[in-house]
């Protein structure tokens, strides 16, 4: 199946902000724990980042870690770090230093900006990485006196110790400098924009480059094409929940919010009835969700509490929502829950459509400047309409690459009919007016509340301790969270003592939560293919046939 791709267009990833913060000065952008920032504030804010990365020794095309979560620092941080010409490296504020610290090294990043909360783990990252410098800050920094008072007061705001110097800057001093007051020169096409992390099949996680245009091509095709003329510019709220370091989450911020002048409730922490509270004082409209966040919004016992009425664009993405949820919601609010789909590699590449049911299963229709086709995962042939095989992606925008890893490269891009692709690892099958129908996924990728988790990644870590010789991790279906991680273990013939709960805190020593392993069962041995290659998949079809039989 073959999209139209549409003529590549130069823009800078923050070139509609700006004409927004122009149009809309005295809009609010951003609404952050009830203050709100205007167009014009915040672009002043991010110039002020901007000018303070320059003045700090940042150069241009330097990359700098954020490590912070949602928050208006953020947003801030975002824009500036693009306006500055650096590129930005977005990772989750609960990775371990273990983490943090491989993904410091591999991207060459001098400078983060984190959490006091998480600045401890940055400060173990110094001694053994190329940074330079770390910029700190509070989830409350940037709001009133008062509010920072009665939050530390009643012990609302989470803060840590940190001792300032020439190296710990606060973000607050940052802000401080002149604003960044020359047109920096930025190439779309050329320069970086961003690195993101993903996990990797090798057991450490892969950097995916991105260009300005790899995500402006995307954002403004759901801007244009996907919200068209359903969304009010200048007049329109959506609320921010999923985290921004998370690739679909800031398309859709971008998408719905400061491209066309609209106001964005961003929430800090996915709290239900904080959500719900959001949404009714605000009056949201558009609205994005993983399927564990719309089930708990359904299973909330204060619900009919809140007037939602306002919602009318609800969208589903980071896995294939289950049906049972899709129905509860249409009878509860009479509104269609549509489907977005994509990866950290090619971005945003299908949405439902508005204005029509989502088929059960259904992952929508491919953008315009992105380009599907489905075919056999061993012959990479082309499979014929509704027929099931692996999903492959590309776009002229995209960089078909691993940041510093070639041999990663070649295992997820491949070239067909002389087009490099990105392999999805996801089954799908296509209908004849292109729509697309998840099937299943690669055994390697595990959905864990809208998460994807390398088992790979898991796998090794289990690997490192010292009486393992062998560890399979997989995905176990769980209503709640998507799947559950479940680690099956080999370990030494002389290990004494050991049991799951050391294995477990192993990993959260080195892991995000979100992979570590929720239980742990040990076996005498795993199988293996004649090379000696895990084979995962047979683990995780017998562990299905398991349940099967237990009912579950």
């Amino acid at each position: 199946m073959v999209n139209n791709i549409i003529p590549l267009e130069e823009e800078l990833s923050f070139s509609r902000f700006d004409k927004m913060s122009e149009k809309y000065p005295d809009n609010t952008a951003v609404s952050y724990l009830g203050e709100h920032f205007t167009y014009k504030h915040l672009r002043n804010l991010s110039e002020r980042f901007a000018g303070g990365l320059l003045e700090s020794g940042v150069k241009k095309g330097d990359k700098v870690l954020l490590y912070i979560p949602n928050c208006i620092q953020w947003v801030i941080a975002y824009l500036g770090i693009q306006k500055a010409g650096a590129v930005l490296v977005p990772v989750s504020p609960i990775y371990t230093s273990h983490e943090i610290e491989y993904m410091i090294n591999n991207s060459g990043a001098e400078t983060i900006v984190c959490m006091d909360t998480n600045f401890g783990y940055v400060k173990e990252t110094f001694a053994g990485s190329c940074l330079k410098r770390a910029i700190v800050t509070n989830l409350a920094d940037l709001l009133p006196v008062w509010k920072r008072a009665s939050g530390f007061l009643f012990d609302k705001v989470p803060n840590g110790k940190v001792d300032y110097d020439d190296k710990i800057l606060s973000f607050k001093s940052i802000l401080k400098t002149q604003p960044l007051t020359t047109t920096m020169e930025i190439d779309p096409v050329k320069d970086l924009s961003y690195i993101l992390y993903t996990g990797g099949t090798t057991g450490f996680p892969k950097g995916v480059p991105g260009n300005h245009v790899g995500s402006t091509s995307y954002i403004n095709d759901v801007t244009d094409d996907v919200a068209g003329e359903h969304l009010k510019e200048g007049e329109d709220v959506c609320i921010a929940i999923n985290p921004l370091f998370h690739i679909m989450a800031l398309g859709f911020f971008m998408a719905i919010g400061l491209n066309k002048g609209n106001m964005v409730v961003l929430m800090p922490q996915p709290q239900t009835d904080a959500i719900l509270e959001s949404v009714r004082r605000y009056k949201v409209r558009w609205f994005l969700g993983v399927p564990a966040l719309y089930r708990m919004i359904l299973e909330n016992d204060r619900i009919d509490q809140y007037d939602l009425s306002s919602l009318q664009y609800c969208f589903c993405g980071g896995d294939v929502l289950p049906g049972k949820v899709m129905n509860r919601f249409r009878e509860k609010y009479d509104l269609p829950i549509y489907q977005v789909y994509g990866s950290t590699e090619v971005g945003h590449v299908t949405y439902s459509k508005i204005g029509t049911e989502p088929a059960s299963g259904s992952i929508g229709y491919p953008l315009k400047s992105r380009e599907c086709i489905v075919v056999d995962p061993v012959t990479l042939e082309c499979v014929g309409e509704g027929e099931n095989g692996e999903l492959l992606v590309t776009s002229p925008y995209t960089l078909k690459e691993y940041y510093e890893k070639p041999e990663e490269t070649q295992k997820t891009y491949i070239t067909v009919n002389d087009k490099v692709y990105c392999r999805m690892g996801d089954y799908v099958s296509c209908k004849s007016d292109g729509e697309l129908v998840y099937m299943e996924r690669s055994a390697d990728v595990i959905k864990h509340r809208g998460y994807r988790v390398s088992a790979s990644e898991t796998e090794a870590i289990l690997q490192d301790h010292p009486t393992v010789i062998n560890a399979c991790v997989i995905g176990i279906p769980d209503e709640k969270v998507g799947e559950r991680i479940k680690a099956i273990v080999v370990l030494k013939e002389d290990s004494r003592g050991v049991g799951g709960v050391e294995l477990i805190r192993w990993c959260s020593e080195r892991l995000a939560s979100y992979k570590v392993p929720s239980y742990v069962e040990f076996r005498d041995m795993l199988p293996k293919s004649k090379v000696g290659k895990l084979l995962r998949r047979e683990v995780r079809d017998d562990e299905k046939r398991r349940m099967e039989k237990k009912g579950m």
